[in-house]
């Protein structure tokens, strides 16, 4: 019965991380959890959405982690999602995103819309 349960849990497995900080030690802590997590469970759906000075992460000219949200990314399961009015607001074009990174109208309605599907949700910051 146990096990049943604990399979079940793991199949419900849906996080959404929100990410506004440019501090790298936040950003290492997100791709450290995506990657326990993805090692635990393969099927669990993760979603990083990123804001503000979040969206450092996933600029090719300033990532401290490329090669990590590049290989992330390719997952199926897992997303990397940047808010269009915070790339607006920064001056900053979608080609400078890395590889498989997307965008979404607006990064906190897309966080709220995931909490309203059931989404566990996590505050990226140390």
């Amino acid at each position: 019965m146990l096990f049943s349960l604990f399979a079940a849990a793991q199949a419900d497995y849906k996080v959404v991380f929100d990410l506004t900080s440019k501090d790298s030690v936040d950003q290492q802590a997100v791709i450290r959890w995506l990657k326990e997590i993805v090692t635990q469970s393969a099927d669990a759906k993760m979603e990083v959405v990123m804001y503000a000075k979040g969206i450092n992460l996933v600029l090719k000219d300033k990532s401290a982690f490329p090669a990590a949200v590049t290989e992330l990314a390719a997952n199926k399961n897992i997303s990397f999602r940047v808010c269009a009015i915070a790339l607006k607001n920064q001056g900053i074009d979608k080609s400078q995103l890395l590889p498989g990174v997307e965008t979404v109208p607006d990064g906190i309605y897309e966080i709220v819309s995931k909490q309203r599907e059931g989404w566990g949700y996590i505050k990226a910051k140390n």
